[in-house]
């Protein structure tokens, strides 16, 4: 009796671990980071701030991105997010730069999103800021974009140390653009060297996210029959077992 107990027992969870594991959804970077993260040298980039809330006390309701000023950026453009308001700051340069041939004076600065009241990224959920940057830096492997991060408790996380030479991560990253050289069958604007084709490659990270999104749904789902017909299986045999006995 209490063997055939036991094995019950044992079966309902392993099909509830199984159900578990299988029906957990992705969990976002734990850090602000830019998705996707890799572009063409001289070329333009459009990609998100993927922004989660790490606090369990608070929500976000501001971010705040430093764009380099040694390496200007010309163009800068946000897109419409319900709830935030976004603004784009230029500022002259300390020095005049040359730009596809073109003396450049003054650039953008920095980016900022604020949430209108009653928004916030909340406890357990992340938000996505999308941009469309150019041109982006010739010479240059990586582009780093510190970003602070403000709570609605006045906290503020500055993201905005720099990956050391041994590769290891800091424990505040700043979001990075990695920058590959410009291939010569590329135009001169690099591999994203339009805005339709920078806007394709957003359209296409968001409706990945989305596929994602389905499959671990669908997986989800399978996981719970598997795990249900298992232990179906697993009482029956013990049931005929016993009445054999």
């Amino acid at each position: 009796m209490s063997t055939n107990r036991f094995g019950v027992r044992t079966l309902a969870v392993l099909a509830v671990a199984g159900i578990a594991v299988l029906g957990t959804p992705t969990i976002a970077s734990a850090h602000v980071s830019a998705q996707p993260a890799e572009f063409t040298q001289g070329g333009r980039a459009t990609f998100a701030f993927r922004v989660p809330n790490e606090r369990d006390n608070a929500g976000t309701t501001k971010i705040e991105v430093t764009l380099p000023q040694d390496t200007p950026l010309t163009s800068v453009r946000t897109k419409p997010l319900a709830g935030w308001k976004a603004e784009a700051v230029k500022a002259k340069l300390d020095k005049p730069v040359t730009i596809a041939g073109k003396e450049v004076t003054e650039a953008f600065k920095t980016i900022t999103w604020t949430a209108e009241p009653g928004v916030k990224i909340g406890i357990n959920e992340y938000q996505e800021f999308f941009v469309a940057l150019g041109t982006l830096p010739e010479g240059k492997d990586k582009l780093e974009l510190p970003t602070k991060q403000t709570y609605e408790n006045g906290e503020v996380v500055d993201w905005s140390q720099a990956t050391g030479a041994d590769g290891k991560e800091p424990e505040h990253p700043a979001p990075a653009l990695k920058l590959a050289p410009k291939k010569a069958t590329e135009d001169d604007h690099g591999g994203h060297g339009t805005t339709q084709a920078a806007d394709s490659h957003a359209d296409t990270h968001e409706a990945s996210a989305a596929g994602s999104d389905k499959t671990a749904r669908y997986l989800g789902g399978a996981g719970l029959a598997v795990g249900a017909l298992g232990l179906g299986f697993g009482v029956g045999a013990i049931l005929r077992s016993r009445r054999k006995a």
